[in-house]
C-alpha cells in the first residue's frame, strides 16, 4: 500500500524517494550508504558519500530546502532510520515520511506523528495495488479487468498477496493468468499461504522471486 500511496502522490512533491527493501539492502557491504547515495540520487542531487555519518548532513542540507515524499520499505532496525531521519525535525514544512515495518517498537514519539497498523485493504484499493505491479499503473489494462478483479477476490486483501500476484502476472497473456486463476479457485478461502506459492512458483526466473 506504501507503494500506491507513493505512485498517486509523488508528483505532488519537489522531491521524492521510495527507498525499497531497506531490510535486504542494509545487509550489503556498505548498504546504508547505498540507501543514503539512492536518496540523494532520487532528489536530484548526485554525489558520493564514503560513510554514514558523511551521509547525514548532505541528506539534511538537500532536504531542508524541499518539500519532499519519501518511503523507508521494510526498516528492521535504528540504524537504518538513524541514517536518513536523524534530521527529521530540520526537513522542509510539508514533506512526508512513510515507515513500513514489522516493528512497531522503532516508531516511537520521535520518528513517527501517526501510527497505523495496516490489516487488509477494500476491494478499490486492492485493485490499485494489484494493477501497480502487474501493470505499472492504478487500473488493469484492457480486456484483464475481469481477471484482475478475480485475482484480488482471491487475494483477501493482503498487500503482500496483490504484490505477489501481480508481480508474478505482469507482461503475461490471459492463458496465464487464466491458468493461474484455475489453481487458485481449487484453494479454499483463508488458505492464503497455498495460495503465494502457486504464484511464487509460477515466476519466470530467480530474479521475480526476490520479492
Amino acid at each position: 500500500i506504501a507503494k500506491l500511496v507513493y505512485n498517486s502522490n509523488f508528483e505532488k512533491f519537489d522531491g521524492s524517494s521510495f527507498l525499497e527493501n531497506i531490510r535486504q539492502f542494509s545487509e550489503l557491504p556498505n548498504g546504508l550508504v547505498l540507501i543514503q547515495t539512492k536518496l540523494l540520487c532520487d532528489i536530484g542531487k548526485k554525489v558520493e558519500i564514503h560513510s554514514v555519518s558523511e551521509g547525514i548532513p548532505r541528506i539534511e542540507k538537500v532536504l531542508r530546502s524541499k518539500r519532499v515524499l519519501l518511503v523507508l520499505d521494510d526498516v528492521d532496525h535504528t540504524d537504518q532510520l538513524d541514517a536518513v531521519l536523524m534530521m527529521q525535525d530540520k526537513f522542509h514544512p510539508g514533506s512526508r515520511i512513510i515507515i513500513t515495518t514489522r516493528h512497531a517498537r522503532l516508531l516511537n514519539v520521535d520518528r513517527a506523528i501517526e501510527v497505523y497498523n495496516l490489516e487488509t485493504l477494500d476491494f478499490d484499493d486492492s485493485l490499485k495495488l494489484f494493477s501497480w505491479h502487474a501493470f505499472g499503473r492504478n487500473y488493469p489494462n484492457k480486456g484483464y479487468m475481469e481477471h484482475s478483479k478475480r485475482l484480488v477476490h482471491h487475494s483477501g486483501g493482503l498487500p503482500l498477496a496483490l504484490k505477489v500476484f501481480g508481480s508474478s502476472l505482469s507482461r503475461q497473456s490471459i492463458d496465464v493468468w487464466e491458468s493461474a486463476l484455475e489453481k487458485l479457485e481449487v484453494i479454499p478461502n483463508g488458505e492464503i499461504m497455498n495460495k503465494l506459492k502457486i504464484s511464487y512458483d509460477s515466476l519466470q526466473d530467480s530474479h521475480d522471486k526476490d520479492l
